[in-house]
């Protein structure tokens, strides 16, 4: 792992304990009873053009900080990483994308119930 990878996965890790018990795990997010209309092709795939490949599926060096082995440029890839997904990004967790320009609350509820139902 390269130094700034490194660097930016202790940031990762050091804002998860700063907001401590306020991190909600896909564990704790259940499947809406009754599933979810959502899939890859009228949200997933959206949702992570919109907001997360610019850094986790652009080329080496253009990465943004984004480690090397999180890439979400497929299904497959975004449900091989769906539990980091989500307590970076889902529901009220809003550690990622940094800055001001994140999915809003209803959005980001979307992507929990979404990942919880296997990102289907």
């Amino acid at each position: 792992m390269r130094a700034p990878d490194i660097l930016a996965a202790l940031v990762a890790v050091a804002g998860l304990v700063v907001v401590g018990c306020n991190v909600v795990s896909i564990d704790q997010w259940p499947c809406p009873s009754g599933g979810t209309t959502l899939t890859y092709e009228n949200f997933g795939g959206a949702f992570f053009a919109s907001y997360c490949n610019s850094c986790h599926s652009a080329p080496d060096g253009q990465r943004n900080g984004a480690p090397d082995d999180e890439v979400f440029g497929t299904l497959a890839q975004i449900r091989a990483h769906k539990d980091l997904i989500f307590i970076n990004a889902a529901t009220t967790n809003d550690a990622m994308p940094p800055g001001p320009d994140g999915p809003p609350l209803s959005e980001r509820d979307r992507l929990a119930d979404w990942l919880a139902c296997g990102a289907p």
